[in-house]
């Protein structure tokens, strides 16, 4: 197994496997990039917004400062940007039903919002910010990832509809795969279990753009539109808030990509793990672990592995080996009891629906 630790700036010595290229297990802090565009003439309503929303944000667990700032050339456009201690209690908190109602006030005055998070992996700045470094975790080394997106949404039917909505999200045409001159998408696989449906998507260039194409395709309209019947949160397509409030719900971010040397195509396979109540992040990053370490063996089954968390929901989407099989839960590895106590359930294999790949363009 190769695997590197490094001391830096006094931080503990972590392992860290060269095959993962995303996660935000490192223990590096974050900082969290928004950017808006507000309304003409709704800049003070949005400014009161804000403070009310930073006195709260100021209490959350792994909050750190944030700083509200307005462009010098366009007063419609704002940055705001925050540091939190690691990844984790950020996206506890940004997945969490008390953000969903927290950012309600800003919807009025917004026109459109970007997030981007990035682990920090270098400080300048004078003595201050060298003796803050020397007291923090971070990365040793850059990841080398493959320059692809993951990203999934999860959302739950009404119980006796799954073979109707398995038929609808089956059937319907792919969108082209060329975004634009920069951007594609490269895969989309779809699986249920019960009345649960993950669709996994993978991008290459603007997820957000990719997303925003994807949602414009009559096809894909078409499909969403007739399994809104079943959905058992009920949303309005023609109702840009109630869309937005669905899809802000049923994002499922990936916190983990492992990759094995060898990279034959494989069998895709998803496995959906129920957790209690606050252990979602810990299982997802206990599944990440044992992925790590599975790819590291030679011919081992693990070709691929992304794990998704978004609250108790944990899904961790594997490419096998051809006519290898991954274990729901490892036996005998040091996480194995941990994970059955953080499970409210069975670790379950999800149906596939669809896995459609676009080709090379």
């Amino acid at each position: 197994m190769t695997m590197t630790s490094e001391r830096l700036s006094g931080a503990p010595a972590r392992e860290v496997s060269k095959r993962v290229s995303q996660s935000v297990f490192d223990g590096s802090p974050l900082r969290v990039v928004l950017l808006v565009d507000v309304y003409d003439g709704a800049q003070q309503q949005f400014l009161e917004a804000y403070e009310q929303l930073c006195n709260q944000v100021a209490s959350v667990p792994g909050h750190v400062s944030d700083q509200l700032c307005q462009s010098i050339e366009n007063p419609s456009q704002w940055l705001i940007t925050s540091e939190w201690e690691s990844a984790p209690p950020f996206l506890t908190w940004v997945n969490s039903e008390e953000h969903v109602r927290m950012v309600e006030p800003l919807h009025s005055c917004v026109r459109d919002t970007r997030s981007l998070r990035f682990h920090i992996v270098r400080e300048t700045g004078g003595a201050s910010a060298a003796g803050r470094a020397g007291r923090r975790r971070l990365q040793a080394h850059p990841r080398i990832g493959d320059g692809v997106i993951r990203h999934a949404l999860t959302f739950t039917v009404k119980p006796g509809s799954e073979d109707a909505v398995a038929e609808i999200l089956s059937d319907y045409a792919s969108p082209d795969a060329r975004v634009d001159a920069t951007t594609r998408l490269c895969r989309t696989s779809l699986f249920m279990h019960g009345n649960r449906v993950v669709r996994a998507i993978e991008v290459r260039g603007d997820l957000l753009a990719a997303l925003r194409h994807v949602a414009r395709q009559p096809a894909v309209r078409a499909v969403e539109e007739a399994i809104n019947p079943y959905l058992e949160q009920d949303r309005d397509l023609n109702d840009p808030e109630s869309a937005r409030v669905f899809f802000t719900r049923a994002a499922l971010p990936a916190v983990h990509h492992v990759r094995a040397e060898e990279q034959p195509e494989g069998v895709r396979q998803a496995l959906l793990y129920p957790a209690r109540p606050d252990g979602g992040m810990r299982l997802a990053e206990l599944l990440a672990q044992v992925d790590a370490r599975a790819a590291e063996e030679p011919g081992g089954a693990v070709l691929r592995s992304t794990v998704f968390q978004r609250d108790d929901v944990v899904v961790r989407l594997v490419d096998v080996r051809e006519g290898r099989d991954v274990e729901a839960l490892p036996r005998g590895a040091g996480e194995a009891a941990e994970l059955e106590g953080l499970l409210v359930g069975e670790a379950a294999r999800m149906d596939l629906i669809t896995d459609r790949r676009s080709p090379e363009v």
